[in-house]
């Protein structure tokens, strides 16, 4: 095996350890004269009914989802750039479109229809 390979092979798991570790670096970060014990607020900690609690839930989940989408398309974009007219890699490419477009709508859906069964309940 080539060195080459190894980094292609292993490129987007560094990239993923090195956000991982720098994020709570980063995030934890404190200038000037602040408090030096950094504390962490409860994001749940005004929520007092289970709409509200599912509301957070879900508002936290399309946060992280909607980038991750948007990465997933763009990765996919560059595999049917990639394929250069290979069928297998296109057929790779266009299953890896239809699938993130499939977890783009599990995600909207969701939020779709948390959205509606809330301003049922609250409209009785």
């Amino acid at each position: 095996m080539s060195i080459r390979f190894f980094i292609e092979k292993n490129l987007l798991i560094a990239i993923l350890v090195l956000f991982l570790v720098l994020i709570p670096v980063i995030s934890f970060a404190q200038t000037g004269n602040i408090n030096p014990i950094a504390k962490i607020e409860n994001p749940l900690a005004n929520t007092s009914t289970i709409n509200d609690f599912i509301r957070v839930l879900l508002e936290g989940v399309l946060k992280i989802g909607i980038p991750i989408v948007a990465l997933a398309v763009i990765y996919s974009g560059f595999l049917f750039v990639k394929a250069q007219g290979n069928p297998e890699a296109i057929t790779k490419a266009k299953d890896a479109i239809l699938w993130t477009l499939v977890g783009a709508a599990v995600l909207l859906g969701a939020w779709a229809i948390a959205k509606l069964v809330a301003d049922t309940v609250l409209a009785l």
